[in-house]
């Protein structure tokens, strides 16, 4: 067998970097395979370093719902570095992002940038805390809000795909004031929040959940989410780091007409560029130093570069049909690759919203973690690995959902949905 450029990087990779990758899903395990090494991406399709074209459905995991190397978006970058890529100073870029962001979500008012999805979601919930003055923090399992130690509990992400139940390092200590609890489960929030209500500091939900592989809400569970948090007092946080953005021009929450008190940021709002914020009632956010009390800092928030790349994306996501377009496409491509499970007898799950999807290897619905967890994982398996022979690049897990781009056409669509047919009718025989 030929020892190809990607498998050679992977090799060095390994001496000098843990599990040879800098984010753990990266190094493809839960599908047995060794990682590809991508060169370039354009439009919708990437690279690798021997020269093999992939359709890309994983768009940098979010970010690139314009595809990659969107002209505007990298001619705006290369402007920006020109004229020095950070000044640890403010710069009017920081003011144009914030307005474009918070003329898109009406829930926002203000809004601090920072560098990841991770930063925004913990300084998100040091805000909420400092705001009430209460410790408790409510999650839902196989959410994921970044790798900070108090909400790596019950977590999504690469925390499922890997099967960790937890994560050595973290004390006990640091996450008694977290509640886990199944998400979609109403009745279940409603118990909890009559028994820690008056001293929850938060609730903090992906309003769709993309990291246990899209998973929508059930009807009335955000709205559940609303009522008991205004009741007790709790500040309500929706982690839009995924779903910003990327399923409805508002967000999720315009989408499903739920205003929250908080929202996180990320992915879109950075082009490709790494960026993420969080924001909301002014009341709250005014608390944070230095206006008021709650430290929050970051030496490369709102540098040009990134913001940049944010306002050229956001910018376009402006043009009138951008979210029917994108969400047609992605209807064309679920229905597909489900219509052809159903012809093979494939049993399919399958969800989508906006440009964002998730296909599940099971015969029942999908509404939590537990429900996602019967996934058939060695047949995902078979059909990463022979979707990716055809030229066909999906995430390396069952757990993770897929992206759809603007850049993405037709006949990309079509060859995918073909592609999934004879993956299929191979698996299946």
């Amino acid at each position: 067998m030929v020892e190809t450029n990607s498998k050679k990087l992977f090799e060095k990779a390994l001496n000098l970097i843990p599990g040879g990758v800098n984010s753990p899903v990266r190094a493809c395990k839960s599908v047995n395979k060794d990682p590809l090494f991508i060169q370039r991406g354009s439009g919708p399709r990437i690279f690798d370093v021997d020269g093999n074209a992939y359709i890309d459905y994983v768009g940098s995991w979010g970010p690139l719902i314009l595809g990659h190397a969107d002209y505007t978006v990298i001619s705006s970058i290369i402007d920006a570095i020109r004229r020095g890529t950070s000044f640890g100073a403010p710069c009017d870029l920081e003011i144009e992002l914030a307005e474009l962001m918070i003329s898109f979500v009406p829930s926002l008012e203000m809004v601090r940038m920072v560098s990841s999805g991770t930063e925004a979601a913990m300084s998100a919930v040091r805000l909420a805390r400092g705001y009430t003055g209460r410790d408790i923090i409510i999650k839902f399992d196989g959410c994921y809000h970044g790798h900070s130690d108090v909400l790596l509990v019950g977590a999504g992400s690469g925390v499922a795909t890997l099967n960790i139940p937890g994560s050595p390092g973290i004390p006990a200590d640091v996450t008694k004031n977290t509640i886990s609890i199944p998400y979609n489960d109403i009745e279940k929030f409603n118990e909890v929040m009559a028994e820690y209500g008056d001293r929850t500091a938060c609730v903090i939900v992906e309003p769709v959940a993309g990291n246990m592989g899209c998973v929508l809400p059930v009807p009335g569970f955000l709205e559940a989410l609303r009522s008991k948090t205004s009741e007790y007092g709790s500040v309500l946080i929706f982690d839009e780091v995924m779903t910003g953005f990327r399923v409805h021009k508002n967000s999720a929450q315009g989408y499903f007409n739920i205003e929250p008190d908080l929202s996180c940021f990320g992915k879109v709002i950075g082009g490709g560029m790494p960026v993420g914020a969080f924001g909301g009632k002014r009341e709250i956010m005014e608390c944070l130093a230095p206006k008021g009390n709650v430290y929050q800092a970051g030496t490369l928030s709102g540098n040009p570069v990134a913001m940049a790349a944010g306002i050229a994306t956001l910018k376009q996501l402006k043009e009138p049909s951008f979210y029917e377009k994108l969400s047609s496409k992605t209807k064309m491509l679920v229905s597909g690759i489900k219509n052809a499970g159903d012809e093979t007898g494939i049993n399919i799950c399958a969800s989508h919203i906006g440009g964002m999807f998730g296909i599940f290897f099971t015969d029942i619905e999908v509404h939590n973690y537990e429900d996602a967890k019967t996934s058939d994982l060695e047949l995902f398996s078979k059909y990463y690995s022979k979707m990716l022979s055809r030229g066909i690049y999906l995430a390396p897990s069952q757990f993770e959902a897929g992206f759809v781009s603007s850049a993405h056409t037709e006949a990309d669509i079509n060859a995918t949905i073909n592609s999934a047919l004879t993956v299929f009718k191979t698996i299946k025989n």
